[in-house]
């Protein structure tokens, strides 16, 4: 499609008008209710070879190590599973170099409670209970489902401490942890319910300890930035999702474009394909280039190519 001035939204004049925002990428909208997308909702293509060790890691119960370059398809992969297994919404744990167990595991405020308990006294009201300070992590909320296994993301594990893998190996194999700040409380009060990473939900947390019922489905994503230790590498199953080829990328942009994208993309592949060195580029950023000049955007104008396929290693 020949690009035109019209898609220019912004142009630069400082005159001031009214425009009609196109509509968004599938992997863009944000439209809220039952209508919202998710990744999980988008399609997800993967080789049979690389979906029976998804299946492996399922059967085992053993969290799936999952690697390859950026825009590979790791951190999708859960939501995938998800979706496919009826799941339920996908537990979440960004890593970063600050990321501890405890934050994953649970929260505890003591500050709020004791702010609220102060305020409670001064008025001569009932203190409230400290269930109400407590919060599951991604990984505590995982573990304490009583139902179906959930699946919990954990993205980008080689960002965090050196310490951290080793941290996890524990919980992974006995799913289970224990909240101190509850086992210390008198018999009485032996069953408390806390809140979870799940918004409006609560979990019911007997003598301070969570214990799992069924494993969850643990995803963990790594850039290969650095190695783990052997002894969690023994734990986990291990996928890596290689960069698509150019078979593969028609078959990516027309499962999330539609059949009529394939019109676009002539000479957007092959420039993808020559920038495309490892790690360089995601698959993304084709998607982006293929949609835009679907939109009538001259991919031709200057410096726009060069922006939407722009090299994700070195300085900016």
């Amino acid at each position: 499609m020949t690009g035109t001035g019209d898609w220019r939204l912004f142009r630069g004049d400082g005159a001031a008008r009214r425009v009609e925002f196109p509509e968004a990428p599938p992997w863009r909208s944000f439209s809220s209710g039952e209508g919202r997308s998710g990744p999980w909702e988008r399609p997800y293509l993967i080789e049979r070879r690389h979906a029976d060790v998804v299946n492996a890691a399922l059967h085992l119960r053993r969290p799936l190590l999952v690697t390859g370059h950026p825009g590979t398809g790791k951190s999708s992969l859960a939501h995938a599973v998800a979706h496919e297994l009826t799941l339920g919404r996908v537990l979440r744990w960004p890593v970063n170099s600050r990321s501890t167990l405890q934050d994953a595991l649970y929260r505890y405020d003591a500050i709020g409670r004791l702010r609220e308990a102060n305020l409670h006294r001064g008025n001569g009201e009932q203190e409230p209970g400290i269930g109400s300070y407590v919060r599951l992590g991604p990984l505590g909320t995982a573990l304490a489902g009583t139902g179906r296994p959930r699946v919990l993301l954990v993205d980008e594990l080689d960002k965090g401490d050196v310490d951290l893998p080793n941290d996890l190996l524990t919980v992974f194999e006995e799913g289970e942890f224990e909240i101190p700040e509850l086992a210390r409380l008198p018999e009485e009060q032996s069953q408390v319910s806390v809140l979870t990473a799940d918004p409006g939900e609560e979990a019911l947390v007997h003598r301070g300890r969570v214990d799992c019922r069924e494993f969850p489905v643990v995803v963990i994503t790594s850039n290969g930035e650095r190695d783990f230790p052997p002894a969690f590498l023994r734990r986990c199953i291990r996928l890596d999702l290689p960069d698509p080829d150019e078979r593969q990328l028609r078959d990516i942009v027309s499962a999330h474009l539609g059949d009529s994208s394939m019109a676009a993309v002539d000479g957007l592949i092959q420039a993808f394909l020559n920038r495309r060195a490892p790690g360089e580029l995601a698959t993304d950023q084709l998607l982006n280039a293929v949609f835009l000049r679907m939109n009538g955007v001259d991919m031709n104008a200057e410096g726009l190519l060069e922006a939407v396929l722009h090299r994700l290693g070195g300085t900016v």
